[in-house]
């Protein structure tokens, strides 16, 4: 066999591929409908950030943690979503938590739970553990020591860098809730225009309450 007919073979074989190819494919399709999927466009979604529950030793306690949403729409209404689950810390300052999904107020719509934490300072672990069906907990070492001291403030009164506005820090005083000696502080945020895409000042209000025996 020559050189010549080597290289005609080869050359046969490569345009018989695509031919072969086509082929295969229309008996596939012949045989086997194509899949079809349902999508839709993105959005967005957001995100509510969950209170603080320090790892202190030494302060046990067990509630029933109540959260309310209100989201003010651009119409003027509102969209209200609650959720309630529980939350303890043992004397060691193991901080048990449960994750419950946020449903609309006053609508006949259970809760469920999403997921279980337990946050251990003594061996600096986070086990989380996914309520889908599949048992399987997830196992992090990132957890704070019991030592650790926190300190809930926010930014000090006066203007923000690069001027974006002006922050106001306010002290309400001491007030008992549900029990707890508490110390209440507010954080009045005001961005000026153009900061995130806002074409007028834009007011950011928090209000926060600690009660420095409990964590």
């Amino acid at each position: 066999m020559g050189i010549q007919e080597v290289i005609l073979r080869t050359l046969t074989l490569f345009l018989l591929l695509p031919v072969v190819f086509a082929t295969l494919i229309e008996r596939v399709q012949g045989q086997t409908p194509p899949e079809q999927v349902h999508e839709q466009d993105g959005g967005v979604r957001e995100t509510l950030e969950s209170i603080v529950i320090p790892p202190m030793a030494h302060a046990p306690f067990t509630t029933m943690l109540q959260t309310e949403w209100v989201r003010i729409l651009y119409t003027g209404g509102t969209i209200t979503v609650v959720n309630e689950r529980r939350v303890a810390r043992d004397s060691n300052g193991r901080v048990y938590q449960e994750r419950w999904l946020l449903v609309p107020k006053n609508v006949n719509k259970y809760s469920q739970t999403t997921a279980l934490q337990i946050s251990d300072p003594v061996n600096h672990s986070l086990a989380t553990c996914m309520m889908d069906g599949r048992q399987v907990c997830d196992l992090t070492y990132d957890s704070p020591a019991s030592s650790t001291v926190y300190k809930f403030e926010g930014p000090p009164t006066g203007p923000l860098p690069d001027d974006a506005g002006y922050a106001i820090h306010e002290s309400l005083g001491n007030q008992t809730v549900p029990g707890l000696d508490t110390i209440g502080t507010r954080d009045s945020t005001i961005y000026n225009p153009g900061v995130f895409g806002n074409d007028d000042k834009v007011s950011i209000e928090r209000e926060f309450w600690y009660s420095p025996n409990w964590g």
